[in-house]
């Protein structure tokens, strides 16, 4: 495949790639910026698009490059709970003005959801501690527990809905600061 021809696949997947890229992300910027990264990817490993299906292989990268960030996003929060100092760079998180407000929310946010992986009970909580926490990927888990790799994603399904459900009750409790 050559240069223009790519350049009218980028034109064909554009909305394709970035719609995947917003749907993960719900923020305008960020999508934008995934989608550039994923085209960018594309074009590096150009060599391992399939001719046949290319629609399938953008958004499969579209995905990748959304659930990456999303990954390295949690885990600056998850971070910021353990380091309480300040961010030394001026800029901006999550995708807003990097105001303290936002930094103490995001903190309590973020320890709130490690606290609700925590706390749940087992054959959930090793499950969701490695692979929220730990970023261990389903192969790991099922290695490091001994279960099947099907048991380990029928748990992981459960305790996610089991999270959803608590960041759900506590829905209004975000804006209250005693909790």
């Amino acid at each position: 495949m050559n240069d223009e021809q790519f350049a009218q696949m980028v034109t064909q997947y554009e909305r394709l790639v970035y719609t995947i890229c917003y749907q993960f992300t719900r923020n305008h910027h960020t999508a934008e910026d995934l989608a550039q990264d994923a085209f960018l990817s594309a074009y590096a490993h150009l060599d391992s698009c399939p001719s046949e299906n290319p629609k399938a292989w953008f958004a499969r990268i579209a995905t990748n490059k959304a659930k990456d960030h999303l990954k390295s996003a949690y885990n600056r929060r998850v971070a910021a709970v353990d380091d309480d100092s300040m961010p030394k760079d001026k800029g901006t998180l999550f995708g807003k003005e990097e105001l303290p407000e936002d930094i103490t929310i995001a903190k309590e946010q973020a320890h709130s959801i490690a606290s609700d992986i925590l706390a749940l009970k087992e054959p959930y909580h090793q499950v969701a501690v490695l692979f929220f926490l730990e970023e261990r990927s389903v192969n790991e888990i099922s290695v490091i527990l001994g279960r099947p790799s099907k048991t380990v994603h029928t748990q992981l399904y459960r305790a996610k809905h089991m999270l959803q459900d608590k960041l759900k009750e506590k829905g209004g409790a975000h804006h209250d600061p005693v909790s």
